[in-house]
């Protein structure tokens, strides 16, 4: 099984204009409020699209802000398809059918990044695992706050990202493009919690092949101060 990985400070890490006509819109699961009172919306997980990747190919717009309401609070980040357009359109899709509901911040490494993106169901994360899109050329650094896929080598993002805390411009020569930056709420993703370290077995946090097996399940038994997203919605 393959662990995502990027190297820092010699440490081994793991980390659409549209057819408008052919779009379809997501469905609303519910709205819950968040901590600050705001009533945040929670996509309707689409099965059928989770359990079969290249269902979800939809052609992502120019630019467009994602809210991710969390644990911790909210954050938006913005998108943009021309730094990155395969990772813009993966990314615009795993909102679109849900995917982000109830996806664990598991691996917060205080300066460094903050990473997420593995499903809570092993049924699903099974599935996107084998879904891999082509690689982008690197159009912007690494900078604060920005939102990247994580990598397993060539041509190996699928559903995994982070946010970088500090200007990782290092991560620009090794192929990470970014695709998108927080422009609200990075106080937010500041306070994730990141006591747990780096994951197993390099660190005592999460291992990532235990999570792409056994879920949720696995983290809140064994990892309870995590943080996760709640739901992510378009706006």
């Amino acid at each position: 099984m393959k662990t995502l990985k990027f190297i820092t400070a010699g440490i081994l890490v793991f980390s659409f204009i549209a057819c408008k006509p052919q779009q379809e819109k997501p469905k609303i699961k519910k709205a819950a409020v968040s901590k600050k009172g705001r009533i945040m919306k929670i996509i309707e997980p689409d099965m059928q699209k989770l359990l079969n990747p290249q269902l979800a190919n939809e052609k992502a717009p120019e630019i467009f802000n994602t809210r991710f309401s969390t644990t911790r609070g909210d954050f938006v980040v913005e998108i943009h398809r021309d730094w990155s357009p395969n990772g813009a359109d993966r990314f615009y899709n795993l909102v679109k059918i849900g995917f982000f509901n109830e996806i664990a911040f598991f691996r917060v490494l205080s300066g460094f990044v903050a990473q997420f993106g593995i499903s809570g169901n092993p049924q699903i994360s099974a599935k996107w695992r084998n879904a891999p899109i082509p690689d982008d050329p690197v159009k912007q650094s690494n900078l604060r706050g920005t939102l990247t896929f994580a990598t397993a080598g060539p041509n190996t993002r699928t559903t995994q990202l982070f946010i970088n805390y500090r200007d990782n411009l290092r991560l620009d020569q090794m192929g990470f493009s970014p695709l998108g930056k927080v422009i609200e709420g990075m106080n937010v993703v500041d306070s994730l919690y990141s006591n747990y370290g780096e994951g197993a077995p390099q660190g005592r946090g999460p291992n990532q092949g235990l999570i792409q097996t056994k879920g949720n399940e696995y983290l809140k038994s064994d990892f309870p101060k995590l943080d996760y997203i709640v739901g992510a919605s378009l706006e």
